[in-house]
């Protein structure tokens, strides 16, 4: 099978969910580029969009549209090259309304899981439930008579466990899309001993084509970007845990957040992060990791009553932040929640409190948003590291212990065999998370 006949007939899983939503639009525009091709045109696309909820499908036609015009109005000339035959559509507007057409007639909504049963290609972008995932394949696949391709979105449930769970045989692989896929450009790639050569192939086309990053994982639990950020996330909370024993915990936040963003040269601060990925959905997929993990425990107590607490985070439906370990107020965090007082502390009660305490930054600091478009990024994020590393101050000694650990953990990444180097490692760090550098480099020794 080509690769434009594996494209003929594709089934998104979660199709309204938040990354569902993405990999359905750059899907869809795919199979509507290939459908314009003269060799196609007498071919029939089909892009099922599967979800449980038939509101959220309604907000994703409307999303669809939305998205499609941008993608229209960037690339005028291909469009108006693919459309040279249609002498009724002269002007600019009538060609990307007649892309928007296309590109929409090829999705068909539907709630019902057997819409999936012709498809012989399957994204699955539902939960991190590896129970769900396994029982809803294995439906699709026992229904559906052309051997389908499955890419799971999944970020940390191994691949072998649903591929043996299933009974595939080695037709499915990792496809992890970052969030939001239509913007992120990485994908990380995880196949197993069993995943087939031509599904690998495919993959790599289809990403290609998509004009993504692809990095390979190793098939362990939680794969380069989740090992990282998990670890991450876990030295971030034992840092206020120890700094709570000396001032309230609202400060002790605050200021572990503002040395992963300020000091570290991040685009937000660890806590913030959290809040945007979600407590539960962090705490959940160390759940889902933590059993494969040999030599550690990855659970905090700390997420576990933040969530009995019932301060979640994640994000509204329109994209906005819902509070977390922070409140915030046009996007902006003012304030942080004390488990104490079950209330949020407004940030200027303390902020120069702890400013004080944490000491000054170099001279030589840099905002992130800076220094991602220098040139010679590297030796300023040189000669900032090596004044920071030999200041006196808590907040550099807290940056620094911070940057050590973060380098820590991607060297164990690759010597865990879940990265295939150090390279990678970096790459998905900058690539996925917008890091200003890896967290393997020489400014922390």
């Amino acid at each position: 099978m080509s690769y434009e006949e594996r494209l003929q007939n594709v089934t998104v899983l979660g199709a309204a969910g938040k990354m569902g939503s993405g990999i359905l639009l750059l899907t869809a525009v795919e199979m509507a580029d290939l459908m314009l091709k003269p060799e196609n045109k007498s071919k029939t696309f089909v892009l099922n969009a599967v979800d449980v909820s038939k509101e959220g499908l309604a907000g994703l036609m409307k999303y669809l549209r939305t998205q499609v015009l941008k993608v229209a109005e960037k690339k005028t000339v291909p469009l108006r090259k693919a459309y040279a035959d249609r002498k009724d559509i002269i002007e600019n507007s009538e060609i990307i309304n007649q892309y928007i057409e296309d590109v929409v007639r090829i999705v068909h909504p539907s709630t019902r899981m057997e819409a999936a049963y012709d498809s012989t290609l399957v994204f699955e972008a539902i939960n991190e439930n590896k129970d769900l995932k396994i029982k809803i394949l294995s439906q699709i696949d026992k229904n559906n008579p052309h051997k389908p391709w499955f890419f799971t979105n999944t970020s940390s449930v191994p691949i072998n466990i649903i591929d043996d769970g299933v009974g595939l045989d080695g037709r499915v692989l990792g496809f992890h899309f970052y969030n939001p896929p239509a913007v992120q450009k990485l994908v990380e790639l995880i196949v197993t001993n069993q995943t087939s050569k031509d599904i690998t192939e495919f993959a790599k086309v289809y990403a290609k084509n998509l004009k993504k990053v692809v990095v390979p994982s190793n098939d362990v639990a939680g794969f380069i970007g989740n090992g990282h950020f998990m670890r991450d996330a876990l030295h971030a909370i034992h840092e206020v845990e120890k700094l709570s024993d000396e001032m309230p915990f609202e400060q002790a936040v605050y200021m572990i957040n503002r040395v992963s963003q300020e000091y570290l040269v991040r685009p937000m601060g660890i806590f913030q992060l959290i809040d945007y990925v979600g407590i539960d959905v962090v705490r959940f997929i160390m759940q889902v990791m933590n059993p494969y993990m040999q030599d550690e425990e990855l659970h905090s107590p700390l997420l576990d009553k933040m969530i009995s607490l019932n301060i979640k985070g994640g994000q509204h439906s329109d994209g906005s932040q819902k509070d977390g370990f922070l409140k915030y107020e046009k996007g902006k965090p003012v304030g942080i929640y004390s488990p104490e007082k079950k209330e949020y502390i407004a940030i200027e009660d303390f902020k120069a409190q702890c400013d004080e305490k944490l000491g000054a930054l170099p001279d030589s600091v840099v905002a992130w948003k800076s220094v991602v478009r220098m040139k010679n990024k590297d030796e300023v994020l040189k000669n900032y590291f090596n004044e920071l590393n030999v200041l006196n101050a808590l907040g550099a000694d807290l940056a620094t212990k911070y940057g050590k650990r973060s380098k820590e953990i991607g060297k164990k990444l690759v010597s865990d065999n879940v990265a295939l180097n150090e390279e990678d490692v970096n790459t998905v760090l900058m690539t996925g998370f917008f890091h200003a550098y890896g967290p393997i480099n020489n400014y922390f020794n």
